[in-house]
C-alpha cells in the first residue's frame, strides 16, 4: 500500500492531480470556517456548544456540514443543496419526457441536464440561506438564544448581506467539485461530502477520550473498524448476470462472440434511501421548532427522538421503502434488456426480450432486499448508541457517514488504481 502510494507521487501527472485534489480540500475547509459578516463567532459558538449537548439533531447537523452550518461560515450550506437538485432532476428525468429525452442525448444532453441543476441548486441555497438566517435572527436556530446574542445587527440589510455570501459560497462549492473532478482524482463533489463527514472526526474521537477514558475510546476504534470492514464488503457484493454477444457479420467481419456480465450490486441504491428518509422524518422536528405553540405538534414531539423505538421502527421502514423506490426509477430491466437484444446479447438459458427483463427484476428484486436491510442497519447504529450508551453526539462510525466515508474512499481508490495500472501494469492494491 505504502509503495503504491509512493509510486503515485513519483508519476508527475497524478501526482499533479493529487497535489490539485488536495489544495482544494484545503479551500474548502477555510470557506468552512471563514465566519459570515455580522455574526458574534464567541457567542454563536457557545450556543452550538450548549444546543448539541442538549439535542442530537443540532450533532447530527453538525457531523453533515463538517461544522460549518453551527459556526453561521460562508460555506454554511455545504454542498447539500446541490446533491438535493440532484436527486429532484434525476427524479424528473423519469417523470418529465423533454428531460429523458435530453439523458438519452449523450454527451450535450447531459451537459444541459448539468445546467439545469446548477439552477435548481442556487434557487435552494437561496431558500435554505434564507431560512437560516432568519431563523438565527428571531432565535429559533438555537433552542434558549436570540437573534441579537448570536447577530450584531438583525436589519433586513445585514440578513440580505449574509443570504448573499451564503449563496455565492454554495456557488463556489460546486465550483471546486468540478474543478476536482476535471483536474483532480476521484468525483469533487463526492470528495467534498467526504471531507465534511471526515473533518469532524478528530473532535468526536478527543470528545470521546476525554469524557470516557482509554478503554472505551479504544473499544470505540475496534467496533468502528469492525463496522468498516462490514460496510466494505457489502459495498463490493454484486450478483454478475452472465452475457453472452453472438457473433455476427458486419461487411467482411465478423463481431460479437464476446462473453461479459452485468454488475447488479447488493446495495444498488447507494446512500439516496438513508438522505430521503433522513430528510423526511427531519421536516416535524423542523415544524416543531417553527410553530412551538401548535398543540398537536408538541404532543408528537417526544416521539421525534432518536432514541424513541417509533422512531427508529419508521426510520428503518422509510429507508426500505425508499431504496426498492429508488432501484426502481433507476434501473430499467426493460431498457437492459431491449439494449441486449439490439446488440445480439443475451443471457445463457434466458430468451432475449421480455423473458429478459423479467429475469433481471427477479434477480434485482431479490437481491435488493439484504440490500435494504443493511441499509437500514447501518443507518440505526446511531441512534442504538444513544439509546443504549447515550454516545450519538460523539459516535463517529455510525450511519450515514460511515456509508459515506467508505463509499467515497473505495470509488477514490479504484480510480488511482486504474490511473496506475495505465502507467505501471501493476494495481494500487496487490
Amino acid at each position: 500500500m505504502l509503495t503504491a502510494f509512493a509510486r503515485a507521487f513519483r508519476t508527475p501527472d497524478l501526482r499533479k492531480k493529487l497535489l490539485f485534489t488536495l489544495l482544494m480540500i484545503v479551500v474548502f475547509r477555510i470557506g468552512q470556517n471563514l465566519p459570515t459578516p455580522n455574526v458574534n463567532v464567541e457567542v454563536l459558538k457557545q450556543t452550538a456548544d450548549a444546543a448539541k449537548k442538549s439535542n442530537q439533531l443540532y450533532g447530527l447537523v453538525d457531523l453533515f456540514s463538517g461544522g460549518a452550518l453551527l459556526k453561521l461560515s460562508v460555506f454554511a450550506l455545504g454542498i447539500m443543496p446541490y446533491i438535493t437538485a440532484s436527486i429532484i432532476l434525476q427524479l424528473l428525468t423519469v417523470v418529465i419526457p423533454r428531460l429523458e429525452a435530453l439523458k438519452k442525448e449523450g454527451q450535450a444532453g447531459t451537459t444541459k441536464i448539468t445546467q439545469y441543476t446548477r439552477y435548481l441548486t442556487v434557487g435552494l441555497a437561496i431558500l435554505q440561506g434564507t431560512g437560516i438566517v432568519a431563523m438565527a435572527s428571531t432565535g429559533n436556530l438555537f433552542q434558549g438564544s436570540s437573534g441579537a446574542d448570536i447577530l450584531y445587527k438583525t436589519g433586513i440589510f445585514p440578513i440580505i448581506t449574509m443570504v448573499i455570501c451564503m449563496v455565492a459560497g454554495t456557488a463556489v462549492i460546486m465550483w471546486l467539485g468540478e474543478l476536482v473532478t476535471d483536474r483532480g482524482v476521484g468525483n469533487g463533489m463526492s470528495i467534498l461530502i467526504f471531507t465534511q463527514v471526515v473533518a469532524v472526526f478528530p473532535s468526536q474521537f478527543w470528545s470521546i477520550y476525554k469524557a470516557k477514558g482509554g478503554f472505551v475510546f479504544t473499544l470505540v476504534i475496534v467496533v468502528g473498524l469492525a463496522i468498516m470492514a462490514g460496510v466494505v464488503f457489502v459495498e463490493q457484493a454484486q450478483r454478475r448476470i452472465p452475457v453472452q454477444y453472438a457473433k455476427r457479420m458486419v461487411g467482411r467481419r465478423m463481431y460479437g462472440g464476446t462473453s461479459t456480465y452485468i454488475p447488479l450490486k447488493v446495495n444498488q441504491a447507494g446512500i439516496i434511501p438513508v438522505i430521503f428518509a433522513s430528510s423526511l422524518l427531519y421536516l416535524p422536528v423542523l415544524a416543531t421548532q417553527l410553530w412551538p405553540n401548535v398543540h398537536w405538534l408538541q404532543k408528537v414531539q417526544p416521539y421525534l427522538k432518536q432514541d424513541n423505538p417509533w422512531h427508529m421502527a419508521i426510520f428503518f421502514v422509510f429507508i426500505i421503502f425508499f431504496t426498492y423506490f429508488y432501484v426502481a426509477i433507476t434501473f430499467n430491466p426493460t431498457e437492459v434488456a431491449d439494449n441486449m437484444k439490439k446488440y445480439g446479447g443475451f443471457i445463457p438459458g434466458i430468451r432475449p426480450g421480455r423473458p429478459t427483463a423479467e429475469y433481471l427484476d427477479y434477480v434485482l428484486t431479490r437481491i435488493t432486499t439484504p440490500g435494504a436491510l443493511y441499509l437500514g442497519l447501518v443507518a440505526l447504529i446511531p441512534m442504538v448508541a444513544f439509546a443504549l450508551l447515550n454516545a450519538t453526539q460523539n459516535f463517529p462510525f455510525g450511519g450515514t457517514s460511515i456509508l459515506i466515508v467508505v463509499g467515497v474512499g473505495l470509488d477514490t481508490v479504484k480510480q488511482i488504481e486504474s490511473q496506475l495500472q495505465q502507467r505501471n501494469y501493476e494495481g494500487f492494491l496487490r
